[in-house]
């Protein structure tokens, strides 16, 4: 009897190990079929409402800034066509730190491996800094992936600023203040990327807008850029903004697609084809 036993509980034993590795290959099989779009559609979950980083750690520096965590979270984003051209990012509230601000300059990151400006520029402004337009000069710098517009006339390509033109009176290449610069910052490789023109000129200037009005209106402002590549590319997958005023109540923090409705970009060289499916809500 007890050797009948015996073999009744290794059936046993065999029938479990058996129907756990039939379930095991089940599992396995459902996740190769379907984990992937799972992966895609979380990657993708780009609702501006809830931001896409909440809770953002901050940088390990002395004035704030998102972690490289988050950085990473933010390289990883897939445009949608047919949304709109930013999302939020830490549910619109900066991460800086007010009281780090204390002289009127800029910080400037020096440029990576690859020649990107693919650090954070941080720059620490107050009513001064508010650049007269027409002191404007002609840009000659060429950012990784930069290609020139095309014949047709189509604008596609801009050197987009990091720390706006606009905002820059007074501070000269190394970042200090200057009386004696009113041009601001213009030709300057740290300060400048390969950007759409649909992401410069109708989405980013929304921002640098608040940031002006509120150095108009007396108040002292952090104000932080930070392009941010995927891996190895050379032309920016957006770019991180955002700005707290230290006297005031001007504070948001946004990410900004470098998308150009009616085109596609290879990210890896800059270089643009046709999609007439390509859509970005203004």
């Amino acid at each position: 009897m007890a050797k009948k036993k015996h073999k009744q509980t290794q059936s046993t034993k065999s029938t479990l190990f058996s129907s756990l590795v039939v379930l095991v290959a089940l599992i396995w099989g459902v996740w190769g079929k379907y984990g992937g779009q799972l992966k895609q559609a979380y990657s993708n979950n780009n609702e501006p409402k809830s931001g896409v980083v909440n809770n953002a750690n901050r940088a390990n520096t002395t004035y704030g800034g998102l972690s490289k965590q988050d950085y990473q979270k933010l390289a990883n984003l897939n445009f949608q066509s047919g949304n709109r051209g930013y999302v939020y990012v830490n549910n619109d509230k900066s991460t800086l730190i007010k009281n780090a601000w204390q002289v009127n300059k800029v910080i400037y990151s020096n440029l990576d491996n690859l020649n990107r400006t693919s650090a954070s520029n941080t720059a620490f402004l107050e009513p001064r800094n508010v650049a007269n337009d027409s002191l404007r000069v002609r840009q000659f710098i060429q950012p990784t992936a930069w290609h020139s517009n095309n014949k047709s006339g189509t604008q596609i390509y801009n050197r987009g600023h990091l720390i706006a033109y606009s905002v820059s009176a007074g501070i000269d290449q190394d970042g200090q203040y200057n009386p004696n610069n009113q041009s601001g910052d213009q030709n300057n490789p740290k300060n400048l990327f390969t950007q759409t023109a649909f992401s410069n000129q109708k989405v980013q200037t929304i921002f640098e807008t608040k940031v002006r009005q509120a150095l108009k209106q007396g108040n002292k402002v952090i104000f932080q850029a930070t392009p941010i590549f995927r891996r190895n590319e050379l032309m920016a997958r957006g770019i991180n903004l955002q700005a707290i005023g230290v006297t005031g109540n001007l504070n948001f923090n946004v990410y900004i697609f470098n998308v150009q409705p009616g085109y596609a970009f290879d990210y890896n060289n800059g270089r643009a084809s046709i999609d007439r499916s390509m859509q970005v809500v203004e």
